[in-house]
């Protein structure tokens, strides 16, 4: 049976409605491809670095000067005496310490992947143990301090970034003296004149609200330093884009445009530091959380590292480079709903 010329317009649209339907859906399994290797090369690189920290954190522990036996015993006693072969023979036995250093790797390596950190010298107890007692402290300073510094960044992004010559400039400069504040003299000043000047926090942090402002702001800062510097090119760039001009033509005021357009735009950058700035505030908690005598994770690795408790530091060293793959591996999700178009990428 031959088609009608009436019926002819009807066959074709329906050839060409089942021809885009199956270019569609070759380009979703295309993405979806692509997607998939992209995630496997993240998960692929996060194991290498993960590998990585704990071979340094292994390689570091064994070059260590001295007899690891004696530095035990030492560490949990609290003093450097001479010990007899039975006390050396009883925590080479115990810790597998006469065996060749291949094998010790491979026994270490075993732990961690069954998340055995080894037992703390000074302690007696499981150093994963003794971590999930302070990590909860230290990642409330950390993210509070994250969100405070992007609060503090979009604040002074918005009212300096593109505001003529001299308000940027000054902005700029502003950006970069705080960026290069060491935390040490930053929660010295902040703890001088808001604690023991104006009396508005507490001297000493505990786990009080009040407390975790000071010791926030100490981190906060610096990385909100970091990120507007990243910021702020992209922001004055995006705003010269006919996507703001179009924006303003249908009477959007200017704080809404740079706040629901060019801030979207721009942002990528911080986003970026954010995933590094993770493991920085961790890092950066060792110094705040002394200073201002607030428990978690720094004041346990300053402790072990005076003691020379090494699981205990080997163990907090993996576990910073774990959380920063983890945010990495955050941030790249994050990309992806901020700008749809990476999924192509």
């Amino acid at each position: 049976m031959t088609l009608t010329s009436s019926n002819k317009p009807v066959a074709d649209a329906a050839t060409t409605a089942a021809a885009d339907a199956q270019a569609s859906a070759a380009r979703r399994a295309s993405r979806n491809r692509l997607l998939a290797r992209r995630i496997g090369e993240k998960l692929v690189g996060a194991v290498i670095v993960l590998w990585g920290a704990a071979t340094a954190a292994f390689l570091a522990q064994a070059a260590l000067p001295g007899d690891r036996a004696t530095v035990i015993l030492n560490t949990r006693a609290g003093q450097a005496i001479q010990r007899t072969p039975e006390e050396l023979a009883q925590i080479n036995e115990q810790y597998g310490l006469l065996n060749p250093l291949v094998v010790q790797y491979f026994d270490y390596i075993r732990a961690l992947l069954t998340g055995n950190l080894g037992m703390s010298y000074q302690q007696y107890r499981p150093v994963a143990t003794i971590i999930l007692e302070q990590i909860g402290p230290t990642l409330v300073l950390t993210l509070t301090a994250i969100g405070l510094s992007w609060l503090i960044m979009v604040v002074w992004i918005i009212l300096t970034a593109g505001r003529g010559p001299k308000l940027s400039s000054f902005g700029a400069i502003v950006d970069t003296t705080t960026a290069g504040l060491p935390h040490y003299w930053l929660a010295i000043l902040l703890l001088l004149v808001f604690s023991l000047s104006l009396g508005w926090f507490p001297v000493i942090s505990g786990s009080s609200p009040a407390g975790l402002l000071l010791p926030a702001l100490t981190l906060a800062i610096p990385l909100a330093g970091f990120m507007s510097q990243a910021t702020r090119t992209e922001f004055e760039n995006s705003l010269e884009q006919p996507f703001v001009l179009t924006a303003r033509m249908r009477g959007m005021s200017d704080l809404g445009v740079r706040l629901h357009h060019v801030l979207r735009h721009s942002v990528l950058p911080a986003v970026t530091l954010s995933g590094w700035a993770l493991g920085a505030t961790i890092s950066g908690a060792v110094v705040v959380e002394t200073v201002f005598s607030r428990a978690g994770i720094g004041r346990v690795l300053v402790t072990a590292v005076s003691t020379q408790d090494l699981p205990i530091v080997t163990g907090v060293v993996v576990l910073i480079a774990a959380l920063y793959v983890v945010a990495n591996l955050i941030v790249d999700l994050v990309y992806v709903l901020i700008d749809p178009r990476l999924k192509n990428s």
